[in-house]
């Protein structure tokens, strides 16, 4: 085919009345050429996915209503094609791997017979031939051991596999069309790579051509051949990944990437302040059998030497597994340690039960990665704030006094505490679970992964606000994170960890300059555009 596979011109989706503009998209036109990967960038809310599943005619119907454009795939507009036939295109011709794998898989159904349904859909072959192709396309994904994944649950599989079985499955019939929404956001630097390398090794093997929608320009350098950069609803520049990224013309892009972090983490000063977290030789041990299973023991940490001071953060970076947020778990006393030592403050909680622990839940606080999940989504933001202070105590009053000033502190209008957690974007609630973390006064803050889900631009400013706290509060900061970038710019100290063990530890500026153990030297090798240099324009 001489022509684009994915012809957009001039697409219009109408959102729903009393919304904060009138369209999701407003007259968006961008192709995507055999063989060519469209990297699709912008904020939250900027109109992505929305096209994205418009291609797919996946709309929520009385929602999101395409009113104007053209959507050609290979010269035939989906916006006029009936249900029956965009069932008959998904798969054959146009494909989509979604963001989170475990939400897509269907968890009571094995991997292959996942892979196997497209083929049932969609040929005449016999279940034989459907399962050496389904076995095949595994292989081809690089998943060890087809055979025996074939006939595993989503849940048995890690989060990179099961990533790796949704691209199978969407390649299994070899579409003209690969549609990939955030398909690596949630995983670990070594396995994203690794994703990123197999979908451009697809996209050449097979000429496929892919519209690729991420947030993370480190991806956008490493994989694009053109970029559409859009903003609320619209494209603002398009260009090579080249252009785009060294010479971007249009304010919206420069703020992008100006937001992009960097490898290079700033000098920062030694903190002297007062030990205020310590953990000694912390293990966590998993174990158990069955009536028909042997007993299996998992060592998830073993023995863990971590140090934090008053004003100081230390960061924990490692691939998913690697015991990062067992670490944590333990030291909020989430999770029971199986044996060692955490001192917080002056006290020991590692084996104190759980009825002495409640001094230890005021002063050690967590934010958790999904904001959405850690909100109660039934009660207003004001009542979540409010609950652990007047849970120790605090007249209701003072406690909403205080919420009111939370609010101003992670820059959201105190008038908003009434509202409920659907009605902010993900960076404003990732903002009210730090002000909910902080009205109890907190000596140690634990952050899980808290800014891994949010856009470039508003990750910078959720940083920017956790070393705003951090310095006004003098907390001691536990920050866990598999973003390279984003441990650069916010950690004084590095903790790499690898399958429960810490294999190097010492100051970022130092193990960002001169990373010493193997497996260090493999995350930044692994980092997705680590040797690329973005613009930075004032």
């Amino acid at each position: 085919m001489s022509g684009p596979v994915l012809d957009i011109r001039n697409l219009s989706v109408r959102l729903p009345k009393g919304g904060d503009r009138a369209h999701a998209v407003d007259n968006v036109s961008f192709s995507v050429n055999p063989g060519e990967i469209v990297c699709v960038v912008g904020e939250s809310g900027s109109g992505k996915s929305v096209t994205a599943h418009s291609v797919m005619g996946l709309l929520p119907k009385g929602q999101l209503a395409p009113v104007a454009g053209e959507i050609m795939l290979e010269g035939e507009d989906m916006l006029k094609a009936s249900g029956s036939r965009l069932r008959a295109l998904r798969g054959t011709r146009m494909s989509m791997i979604f963001q989170e794998p475990m939400t897509a898989l269907n968890p009571v159904v094995t991997c292959g017979e996942q892979i196997d349904e497209v083929l049932e859909i969609h040929t005449d072959l016999s279940f034989a031939e459907r399962k050496d192709k389904v076995l095949a396309v595994m292989d081809s994904v690089r998943l060890p051991d087809p055979a025996k994944l074939y006939d595993a649950y989503p849940h048995q599989l890690s989060g990179g596999q099961r990533q790796r079985i949704m691209i199978a499955q969407a390649l299994v019939l070899d579409p003209s069309l690969l549609i990939a929404d955030e398909p690596t956001t949630a995983l670990d630097v070594t396995t994203q790579a690794q994703i990123l390398k197999l979908i451009a090794e697809m996209q050449q093997r097979r000429g496929t051509g892919v519209l690729f929608i991420t947030h993370d320009f480190g991806v956008v350098a490493e994989i694009a051949h053109r970029v559409v950069v859009m903003q609320k609803g619209s494209v603002v520049e398009t260009g090579t990944a080249d252009a785009v990224l060294k010479r971007p013309e249009h304010p919206y892009t420069k703020m992008l990437i100006n937001a992009v972090p960097t490898l290079t983490p700033p000098k920062r000063e030694v903190k002297t302040g007062q030990l205020m977290l310590e953990t000694v030789k912390l293990s966590k041990v998993y174990g158990g059998g069955g009536f028909f299973r042997k007993a299996r023991e998992v060592r998830a940490a073993s023995e863990v030497d971590i140090q934090i001071r008053s004003g100081e953060t230390l960061g924990i970076v490692g691939e998913s597994g690697s015991g990062k947020s067992t670490v944590a778990r333990c030291i909020a006393r989430l999770i029971e340690p199986t044996s060692g030592t955490i001192r917080v403050g002056d006290l020991d909680v590692a084996m104190l039960p759980e009825r002495q622990l409640r001094p230890h839940r005021r002063i050690c606080q967590i934010v958790f990665q999904d904001p959405y999940r850690s909100l109660n989504p039934r009660r207003s933001v004001g009542a979540s704030i409010v609950e652990g202070p007047c849970n120790f105590g605090m007249s209701a009053e003072d406690a909403l006094k205080k919420a009111r000033d939370l609010m101003k502190l992670v820059g959201l209008s105190p008038d908003a505490l009434d509202r409920y957690p659907h009605q902010f974007s993900g960076g404003q609630r990732q903002r009210i679970c730090i002000a909910r973390a902080l009205a109890m006064e907190p000596e140690v803050l634990i952050a899980d992964e808290a800014v891994s889900a949010l856009d470039v631009s508003v990750q910078a400013q959720v940083l920017d606000l956790l070393d705003d706290v951090r310095r006004k509060f003098d907390l001691a900061v536990l920050f866990i994170t598999h973003d390279l970038r984003v441990a650069a710019q916010i950690c004084d100290r590095i903790a790499v960890m690898k399958n429960g063990i810490v294999v190097e530890h010492g100051k970022t500026t130092e193990i960002f300059a001169a990373p010493q153990h193997p497996y260090t030297k493999s995350l930044f090798e692994a980092a997705p555009g680590r040797n690329f240099q973005f613009a930075r324009v004032a």
